[in-house]
């Protein structure tokens, strides 16, 4: 899935043996949604090898997500964006990955934070959870506690510009960072994305949306946080 994963699970009768089934989960999801293995369901839907009844449950519904925040931000998130392959990636991480706490928590885990690629998702709480400065990669903005839910960043930092607005097919520039917290990793990593798509109307657009909370760098540094935000005491 082309990031690194960590799990930390503080109960005391959990053992590494229940953490298989969500990184069997994790295996299959990039078996079958990376848009970089040919003999993938999503490059196969691509080439028109599949008709839309023959999907998979999993596929369609992470079309019919990615629909949904389409629609929502007026076309700057999306995934079919002209002179490129389908590419639901910005959708499948977070939805994935909750999927994978989810395995987790069914499976009796209690206390556990599954961080993927610096998103995560937690339950069990109260765990701290950094935000990178945008511009200098020693240094953290700031500190949120969350208990039961998700955080996910979506910057220039890391891949530089990598998202683009779908309405005009450039590279999304308003903002440096953009941090949502929210119930689940689906929609904090989706709601992130897609508000940086959207550039510096997005913190707004984020910020409206229920159960989201949001930490935002724009482009002049200057600092947006919404009135729920938890920061973790120092």
């Amino acid at each position: 899935m082309g990031f690194p994963i960590s799990l930390v699970v503080e109960d005391e009768d959990a053992t590494a043996a229940a953490a298989e089934p969500a990184f069997d989960w994790l295996r299959a999801v990039d078996a079958r949604f990376s848009p970089f293995r040919a003999d993938s369901e999503v490059s196969r839907l691509d080439r028109g090898e599949l008709a839309p009844h023959e999907l998979s449950a999993e596929l369609t519904e992470v079309l019919d997500l990615c629909e949904e925040y389409r629609v929502a931000t007026g076309g700057a998130f999306d995934v079919r964006l002209p002179g490129r392959g389908l590419d639901p990636c910005a959708m499948v991480k977070g939805w994935a990955v909750q999927r994978a706490a989810e395995l987790l928590t069914d499976r009796g885990a209690k206390k556990l934070c599954l961080n993927a690629g610096g998103d995560v998702a937690a339950t069990g709480g109260p765990w701290r959870v950094g935000v990178r400065h945008p511009e200098r990669a020693d240094r953290l903005c700031t500190v949120l506690e969350i208990t039961d839910g998700a955080v996910a960043t979506s910057a220039r930092y890391e891949r530089g510009d990598h998202i683009l607005d779908g309405r005009t097919g450039r590279p999304a520039t308003g903002l440096l960072s953009l941090t949502v917290v929210a119930p689940s990793l689906t929609e904090a990593d989706a709601t992130a994305t897609a508000a940086f798509a959207m550039g510096a109307e997005g913190v707004a657009w984020a910020a409206g949306r229920a159960g989201c909370e949001v930490f935002a760098v724009d482009a002049e540094q200057r600092v947006f946080r919404t009135a729920g935000l938890r920061v973790a005491a120092a």
